[in-house]
């Protein structure tokens, strides 16, 4: 047989023979190696959706809002207790129907003109605003921007609505609360309220405009314009 014979036989053995795969043994060891890559992947997903959570939830809070005290300390619940018409006493409505808001200077002297008592706080406000006549900067917690008009008649006498609603139990308050100023805007945290995510328990936990749109539509209230009759951002924004 000849040399060529002998090539071709060989070639022709080597076609009638089956393929050589690969073992089971393989497969069963990339499957454990991809199945082992899985949990990594989702180990790390979940520490990196927490640590996002608390990053998001807790620290950013945190950072957003920088702390202030107020410049007096003050005691609203003894107040109330010498004055006769509670919140109206110190914080009334003029003739023309204008809110005083923050009591003056001028307010306060007629029983302040000398320090009471040892309330160290007290002495504070006599000597360093009183005696110099100095009105004192407070931190207004319930300040809006400047384009928003709220008409405080309108809704303490027309719609006969307590002072708690929208302030909560200040009046039973023995000292001022921590002022939390937003870095960026510079507004209280009352205005947003305490909860990142805006929810709320209580009417007086936030201040924001879908809080004033919600209450309106719950009590019925005309949101129109009363020149127009038409709704319009003007209506509460000047």
């Amino acid at each position: 047989m000849s040399t060529d014979e002998k090539v071709n036989e060989v070639s022709a053995d080597t076609g009638d023979q089956d393929p050589i795969t690969p073992s089971s043994g393989n497969d069963a060891t990339s499957q454990a190696d991809e199945d082992g890559a899985t949990g990594p992947i989702i180990l790390f997903f979940i520490v990196g959706l927490i640590a996002s959570l608390i990053v998001g939830w807790v620290i950013f809070p945190q950072l957003l809002y920088s702390q202030k005290r107020q410049p007096v300390g003050f005691n609203h619940a003894l107040h109330n207790e010498e004055v006769d018409n509670e919140c109206e006493s110190c914080h009334f409505f003029r003739e023309d129907g204008t809110y005083s808001g923050v009591p003056k200077l001028a307010q306060c002297i007629e029983c302040h003109e000398e320090v009471q008592g040892e309330d160290p706080e007290e002495a504070k406000f006599v000597n360093e605003y009183v005696a110099k006549g100095r009105e004192v900067p407070w931190l207004i917690y319930s300040r809006q921007p400047d384009n928003v008009f709220f008409s405080h008649v309108a809704h303490v006498k027309t719609a006969q609505m307590e002072c708690v609603t929208c302030h909560g139990n200040i009046g039973e308050s023995e000292s001022l609360k921590v002022y939390e100023e937003n870095r960026i805007s510079g507004y209280s945290r009352d205005i947003w309220g305490k909860n990142i995510a805006g929810f709320k328990r209580n009417s007086w936990d936030r201040m924001k405009m879908d809080d004033c749109s919600e209450c309106h539509v719950k009590e019925n209230i005309n949101q129109n314009s009363v020149q127009t009759l038409k709704g319009g951002c003007f209506v509460c924004h000047k």
